[in-house]
């Protein structure tokens, strides 16, 4: 990835943030984008003080607007875009007969409509370089989980989406990359809807037995390098998608009872 030009969404902090320092430090030209400007100021701020070259840009992308300018920005920064890496998301805990419809307009937004945005901008480019786009999904785009309808059906919606444009640029020589992590150590939960649409913030789940932001982004960048189609994350996540496959009925009742141990469950 030397002297490539990287872009990452929702780069301020966990995955994104990781995403940045790994792709920097193997010598990447990388820019991150975030809704916060003072999150965004300081993950720039942390980033160059360890000698990764990054540029900031205050961006939505569930604005499309704010897309276009991304990729126009970009150009004007590298003259090129090689990778974009579709992190940017946001998480749900609600019930759906008590959840706002909004909340999923929210994340689907987000979640989906944001990368489809993105791609739409900086397809050409990529096409130009025959890199990468990669989108960052998640375990429940697999297995759907209760509680959280919208952030499953927006997972589900990006893995449909990537297989199909990996299958329709196939002969231009794009790299398409769905990466699946399990449950990871960021502040997605934290910063997850409940059904009215406030933020949660707190997680429900013990943070630091799970897979860290930078074992995850270290596992990602080298899916990159080697041009992988599909990456799933955690020897639990794998063992989710597995199962599911050869048994849903049995493993609608695994999940609905591990989601339910979590603090403050919405799960009865």
């Amino acid at each position: 990835m030397k002297d490539k030009a990287i872009i990452i969404t929702g780069g301020s902090s966990g995955i994104g943030k990781a995403l940045a320092e790994v792709f920097g430090s193997n010598g990447s030209q990388v820019m991150i984008t975030g809704r916060n400007k003072g999150e965004l100021n300081e993950a720039v701020s942390g980033l160059s003080k360890k000698g990764i070259t990054v540029h900031g840009l205050q961006a939505d992308v569930s604005v499309e607007a704010d897309n276009k300018m991304m990729a126009e920005e970009a150009l004007r920064l590298f003259g090129k875009i090689d990778v974009l890496i579709n992190n940017a998301g946001i998480g749900m805990r609600a019930l759906f007969e008590e959840l706002d419809l909004g909340v999923i307009r929210e994340i689907m937004n987000i979640n989906f409509f944001g990368m489809v945005y993105a791609t739409k901008y900086c397809m050409p480019e990529i096409i130009k370089s025959k890199g990468s786009v990669v989108g960052i999904s998640s375990i429940a785009g697999y297995r759907g989980l209760p509680a959280r309808t919208g952030y499953s059906a927006s997972k589900f919606a990006l893995n449909g989406f990537l297989e199909a444009l990996r299958a329709e640029v196939l002969k231009d020589g794009v790299h398409v990359l769905t990466a699946c992590p399990g449950f990871t150590a960021t502040n997605i939960r934290k910063r997850a809807l409940t059904k009215d649409g406030s933020v949660q913030g707190e997680s429900p789940r013990e943070e630091q037995a799970m897979m860290s932001a930078e074992e995850c982004a270290a596992h990602i960048y080298k899916a990159t390098v080697n041009r992988k189609k599909i990456l799933v994350l955690t020897g639990q996540g794998k063992l989710t998608v597995f199962l599911n496959k050869r048994f849903p009925g049995w493993m609608d009742w695994l999940v609905y009872n591990e989601l339910a141990k979590e603090a403050h469950a919405p799960l009865k």
